[in-house]
């Protein structure tokens, strides 16, 4: 009984004090950092600590580098977007110079035309802008941007590139009315290029030509050029009116109608040319019709002689 007395109960024990345990603790992490940095006694066991815990490394920075990347992600797809975008603007934009190009390349080819126009029909020539087309939807009549002011008068012919347009038939201080060849009230003495048969032309207002009460055997075919004849002093001889499209015949097969599609394009471009008339007569539009009474009286004088 006398010896448990001496001894302290285990929960007692004491062991070295805690002061003698830093000092050791200290010491043995210095002569470890000597000589590990003099020998490089525990590189191995670095490299070996680091493969075992290389696993338990990956496992802690998987959702790190997994918010990185989605991060990324999301920003990366926001920059292909804001790039889609601005390439899409970019190409319609490149799409609308493109138009504007093709647009500006005719208009220059049509100007080349025109002047090589005015350079065969000489100085007696002016240059117009057609502004807009009139407003009354029976007649095909457009305004130029030329009037009194620049000489411009009523009966000039107008014409284009390609043929005749119309002619000017109401004039203001600074703009032209110009009745287009189409008008259904518009006439003009033509004659075949083929073998020079003169005609009248007569507009249908529906936008094409028609040479009316012709005879059923007269030498007209099918893509026969049709041109200004001269004989009425305002337009120039030679000057394309239209092509003959078709062939149409009454049922007692007398008359023959052709149809013709006009040379000049109506209201293709804006620009057109002013010819002064060779010889401007105040009674045009009678003239014109005594020219289509005349054509229409031979005709009829022809089938009473074949009725009698």
């Amino acid at each position: 009984m006398s010896g448990l007395d001496h001894q302290p109960p285990p929960l007692f024990k004491q062991g070295p004090a805690p002061l003698a345990l830093l000092i050791l603790y200290v010491c043995t992490s210095i002569s470890l950092l000597v000589l590990d940095d003099r020998f490089r006694y525990l590189e191995p066991m670095r490299l070996s600590l680091t493969y075992v815990t290389a696993p338990l490394k990956q496992i802690v920075q998987w959702p790190v580098i997994a918010l990185t990347t989605v991060d990324e992600y999301a920003v990366t797809l926001d920059q292909v977007r804001q790039e889609n975008t601005a390439l899409r603007q970019a190409r319609l934009v490149d799409a609308e110079k493109t138009q504007q190009l093709q647009v500006l390349e005719a208009e220059n080819q049509y100007l080349r035309k025109l002047l090589e126009t005015k350079r065969v029909l000489g100085a007696r020539v002016q240059p117009a802008t057609i502004l807009y087309s009139a407003r009354d939807p029976f007649n095909r009549r457009v305004i130029l941007d030329r009037g009194t002011d620049q000489g411009v008068i009523e009966g000039q012919p107008v014409v284009d590139d390609q043929g005749v347009v119309g002619q000017v038939t109401r004039v203001a201080p600074d703009y032209a009315e110009v009745t287009l060849l189409t008008d259904r009230n518009q006439s003009i003495p033509a004659q075949v290029v083929r073998n020079g048969l003169r005609t009248v032309v007569f507009g249908t207002g529906d936008g094409r030509l028609e040479m009316r009460y012709m005879s059923s055997n007269a030498d007209v075919q099918v893509g026969d050029w049709i041109v200004t004849s001269g004989i009425d002093g305002i337009y120039p001889r030679g000057l394309r009116v239209g092509k003959v499209e078709s062939l149409e015949s009454d049922p007692n097969g007398i008359f023959s109608k052709f149809i013709l599609t006009p040379a000049a394009g109506m209201g293709r471009y804006g620009e057109v040319l002013l010819l002064e008339p060779v010889a401007l007569p105040t009674d045009r539009p009678a003239s014109l019709d005594r020219a289509a009474d005349n054509a229409t009286g031979t005709t009829m004088s022809k089938k009473k002689r074949k009725a009698q």
